[in-house]
């Protein structure tokens, strides 16, 4: 039997670089040797591609930060990217997970796996995933959407997309004024909670715009949720399953990078310990907004559960979610019997077809 040409394209340029590390080479471990022939393809942080001449059966698992060894710079990406069947692209973040990565492989009719060009680029950006959840009528917390100019002031955009060219003392106010405080400050196009941060007195506000402008000059505002963080995995793309939600325990007072990634006592429970109904409330809702979004393959879908009435509210979409041992995507569909090797293929069937 032919073996698939298989390659996996991980490291990248956005702030989740070291994540993609983490997560292709644990794909790389865990696919089908049998079934594949693997192409390991690095991006390393300045955009350049390189090839990663260890034997495929001897790459590790590495942990966060540490970084790769051996590698060969690719010289023709495109023609090599030609020459495979399927493309693996475990991109987290801006170029990688955001269309763009994908935008190269349709345009060279390279088969993938994952979402396709629109999906990506809508839930990479907060603010437009908002408005298309909107739209469905799918709950979540109410927002307020800030842009920083080139001159330093910043443009306050409402529901309706009406801009006001304020100075941030004066946005910050509307801000309190239309969601009240504690509220979360994020970068529209990021990751891992990269620039989050949480304010609850308006110099935080302040300097928590400030922060975020740096990632993006984008920036969405929102209510605090008060209640339990959970997580939802949907698979295929006509039909689409849900797995079973899982629940975050972070070890900080919200999922920072470091509560991720760095903090041993941030743990997750499969499956969440929530009301049946509420259960089937979110998978139906996970499904409902992956397909709102013309979401293929696959996608990690994020919730909160408000702790005053257990109404559930969609946070975000990860077109790409972690593959890391630790993330909650593989474990859920583990816990559904289905094992990290067996969601590799049914993923890489998907993209086949």
């Amino acid at each position: 039997m032919q073996k698939l040409k298989l390659g996996v394209i991980f490291g990248g340029m956005s702030t989740e670089h070291d994540v993609s590390i983490v997560s292709g080479t644990s794909i790389i471990q865990n696919l089908n040797k049998e079934k594949y022939e693997i192409f390991p393809i690095y991006i390393n942080p300045e955009g350049k591609w390189f090839l990663v001449t260890q034997p495929v059966s001897e790459i590790k698992v590495l942990p966060i930060g540490e970084q790769l060894q051996d590698l060969k710079p690719l010289e023709n990406e495109m023609e090599y990217l030609r020459n495979l069947d399927v493309v693996f692209p475990v991109l987290h973040g801006l170029y990688g997970e955001d269309g763009t990565v994908q935008g190269l492989l349709e345009l060279l009719k390279v088969k993938y796996v994952g979402c396709k060009v629109l999906s990506s680029s809508i839930c990479m950006d907060k603010i437009y995933a908002k408005a298309i959840f909107e739209k469905a009528n799918i709950p979540q917390a109410n927002y307020v959407y800030v842009r920083k100019l080139k001159n330093g002031q910043y443009a306050y955009i409402d529901k309706s997309f009406n801009e006001s060219v304020v100075l941030l003392e004066n946005a910050v106010e509307q801000i309190i004024n239309k969601l009240g405080l504690p509220v979360f400050v994020k970068p529209s196009n990021s990751g891992s909670s990269v620039g989050v941060k949480k304010a609850s007195t308006s110099e935080e506000l302040r300097n928590a715009i400030v922060y975020a402008a740096q990632y993006d000059t984008k920036i969405l505002i929102e209510e605090e949720i008060v209640g339990r963080e959970v997580e939802c995995a949907v698979l295929g793309t006509e039909e689409v399953k849900a797995s079973k939600v899982g629940e975050i325990l972070s070890a900080e007072n919200f999922y920072t990078f470091d509560a991720k990634y760095k903090n041993q006592a941030s743990r997750v429970v499969i499956p969440a310990q929530i009301p049946e109904k509420t259960m089937t409330e979110i998978q139906n809702l996970a499904i409902k907004a992956f397909k709102a979004v013309d979401g293929t393959g696959l996608s990690r879908v994020d919730f909160f559960i408000r702790k005053s009435d257990g109404m559930a509210y969609i946070n975000e979409i990860n077109t790409m979610p972690g593959f890391t041992q630790i993330s909650m995507y593989p474990k859920l569909w583990e816990e559904a019997g289905i094992s990290y090797e067996q969601l590799l293929d049914e993923l890489v069937e998907l993209a086949s077809k």
